[in-house]
């Protein structure tokens, strides 16, 4: 046992029977006991190594970055939080692509990176291993990557930006959004701009950077309301029957029901009065971006309705 323990005495042994063998191995003992060999392909094998643990760390680091994107690409779904129906079945699908597609570009991103920083490890480490000082080259980068981050800082910005926007999911392409500079649908999102077309089909390239705040009308779900101004004479309980029948009439319209409103609308008080005019308000919370037709329609039943019970709309307060 004492024997095996003794590194010296092991090579030795296995040395001589290795002498033995005049055809492979008799051919490396003799390469290796080569006193200008011996350094050169200790480094070689010491660079193959290198090498082959950062390919080997490189591919877990993608594998965990992808896995961390296939969980990140599944969340929870609309229906979790408004009654199951065909809207919000597809609306569900849509929410489901929209995680895939960011998840997607931040796991790209998140792979360069790891890439970058594990294939540029191993590279100082072999030139180092070389004996190729580095700290020139270290010095050379950090120089240049001042230079290009002063002229570049707006592009570093958007970049950024972009990172973040997409992390957070505060819009996607479909979305219709107020980004300050313009109001529209979103068709197109990069890291860097963000591609808007407005009501009149203009096309906006709006750089990341600039956006200071977003004002996102499709995310989750949308309001639509109608203020209801009647003479200051009328009764106000009738009033409100009228509209709460228009309530009950569109939330039980299964064209509506299924396919815009997520929730019963709901009918406030007065929410203004004048000497001239008491207001009334109908609210409907709805699917994104469908609250303009749900308002277009309340307005229509509103009308039949109050003209039904003889009650007259004036200016508002």
């Amino acid at each position: 046992m004492s024997d095996l323990l003794d590194v010296d005495k092991v090579s030795s042994k296995m040395a001589e029977t290795c002498q033995s063998d005049t055809v492979l191995c008799g051919m490396f003992v003799r390469w290796f006991d080569n006193a200008v060999w011996a350094p050169i392909v200790a480094s070689l094998i010491t660079i193959v190594l290198i090498l082959v643990v950062a390919f080997v760390i490189r591919n877990l680091a993608h594998r965990l970055i992808t896995r961390v994107v296939n969980s990140a690409a599944t969340g929870g779904s609309l229906t979790n939080r408004f009654r199951k129906n065909a809207a919000t079945d597809s609306i569900d699908v849509l929410l489901h692509e929209r995680r895939k597609q960011r998840a997607e570009t931040m796991g790209s991103v998140l792979r360069h990176i790891a890439s970058i920083v594990i294939l540029g490890t191993a590279a100082l480490t072999v030139l180092d291993r070389l004996t190729i000082p580095i700290a020139p080259l270290l010095t050379s980068v950090g120089i240049l990557g001042v230079a290009i981050g002063f002229g570049a800082q707006e592009l570093v910005k958007d970049f950024i930006a972009g990172m973040f926007m997409l992390l957070e999911d505060q819009y996607g392409v479909g979305d219709v959004i107020d980004a300050g500079a313009a109001v529209g649908t979103v068709e197109a999102v990069t890291l860097r701009v963000t591609r808007l077309r407005d009501a009149d089909g203009r096309v906006w390239y709006i750089r990341n950077g600039t956006i200071t705040r977003v004002g996102n009308e499709s995310q989750g779900w949308s309001r639509a309301y109608l203020d209801v101004p009647v003479p200051y004479e009328s009764d106000v309980t009738t009033v409100r029957v009228v509209l709460e029948h228009v309530a009950e009439e569109i939330w039980a319209d299964p064209e509506f029901r299924e396919s815009m409103i997520v929730e019963h609308p709901s009918v406030f008080g007065v929410e203004q009065l004048s000497d001239s005019a008491l207001v009334f308000r109908i609210t409907a919370k709805t699917l994104p971006s469908r609250q303009a037709e749900v308002a277009r329609e309340l307005r229509l039943r509103v009308k039949a309705a109050l003209d039904a019970a003889g009650i007259s709309m004036v200016a508002g307060a």
